[in-house]
């Protein structure tokens, strides 16, 4: 029979954090949420995603742009830490990505989780719409995973290079790079790669301070980060260097299943948790998650919240 003993709980204090999808929603409503998380201790770190069409609902309806929004929110805030969960790498060249992002640790005064991954795969196909409907390509996963891997090194090298460089990789090419002014923190942002995929797994155990595992199916998550491990093997890394983050939904209607969600992640040892909020977001959403989920759920397991950020 298959070993189905629990990995051990990695070592850290758990974060909590929410995620505010931009779609389907109005501004007033995401700065209202925003605010009011800015102001409940045990949440410190929040998050938009990356779409440009809708992925769900009405298909027409609205999506914000990810970064612009972020750098609005960002300024809107004073304490969270906050980023995109995850930047697609297909929507924006990295030279380019490194500049927004270094724009957002700037006005955020040093919040920015750096989140970054492949981008939306053929299905859903509300998600592959989005390429076309923007004049955007959409390469091969083989051909995608490669250009993350590039990415990664570029954008570190023009937050952190003090001298124009080239770089003429098999999928980038630039002449005379350089990032000025460089980020707030130093040497660069966090990084945190998000994905499933054996490939995009390498390319965090090279690169990423956290490693998030999407689509909030825990076990599946658990087989994904022993894999992440192998990999920093292989390289020499330590594992347990690289922070394990998960997405978890919220359904106010059940907090205990919520709470148990939460409670079987940290023990599966992820110890950064993201709570997606339901949209349209309900009034006091923000502190009903910390005194329904969080306080709960940081109690049971002796983490003690609030705390300065930092992972």
């Amino acid at each position: 029979m298959p070993d189905t003993t629990p990995p051990p709980a990695r070592p850290g204090r758990p974060s909590f954090g929410v995620m505010t999808a931009p779609l389907q929603v109005g501004y007033d409503d995401l700065v209202r949420v925003w605010r009011e998380a800015d102001e409940v201790p045990e949440i410190e770190h929040a998050w938009v995603l990356d779409h440009l069409m809708p992925i769900w609902g009405d298909p027409e309806g609205p999506a914000f742009e990810g970064w612009t929004l972020l750098s609005a929110l960002a300024a809107q805030t004073r304490r969270l830490r906050l980023g995109v969960m995850v930047t697609s790498n297909r929507f924006r060249p990295p030279a380019l990505l490194a500049k927004i992002a270094t724009t957002v640790d700037i006005v955020s005064g040093g919040r920015l989780d750096f989140g970054i991954g492949v981008g939306s795969r053929p299905h859903p196909p509300e998600a592959w719409r989005e390429y076309p409907a923007h004049g955007l390509p959409f390469h091969d996963p083989a051909q995608a995973v490669a250009s993350l891997a590039e990415a990664c090194v570029l954008i570190k090298r023009l937050w952190t290079e003090e001298k124009p460089f080239d770089f003429h990789g098999e999928h980038h090419r630039l002449t005379g790079a350089f990032g000025n002014p460089k980020p707030v923190q130093r040497p660069h942002p966090p990084i945190l790669v998000g994905g499933r995929s054996a490939a995009t797994l390498r390319v965090a155990a090279e690169h990423a301070d956290l490693w998030n595992a999407p689509g909030g199916d825990i076990a599946d998550g658990v087989r994904r980060g022993a894999l992440l491990d192998r990999y920093c093997a292989d390289i020499g890394r330590d594992p347990a260097s690289i922070v394990r983050s998960i997405h978890l939904p919220v359904d106010t209607g059940r907090p205990d299943a919520v709470r148990s969600a939460v409670g079987e992640a940290l023990e599966a040892g992820f110890r950064h948790i993201v709570l997606g909020l339901p949209a349209p977001f309900p009034e006091g959403i923000a502190r009903w998650v910390a005194e329904e989920v969080i306080r709960p759920s940081a109690g049971e397991h002796g983490a003690k919240t609030p705390c300065v950020h930092g992972y």
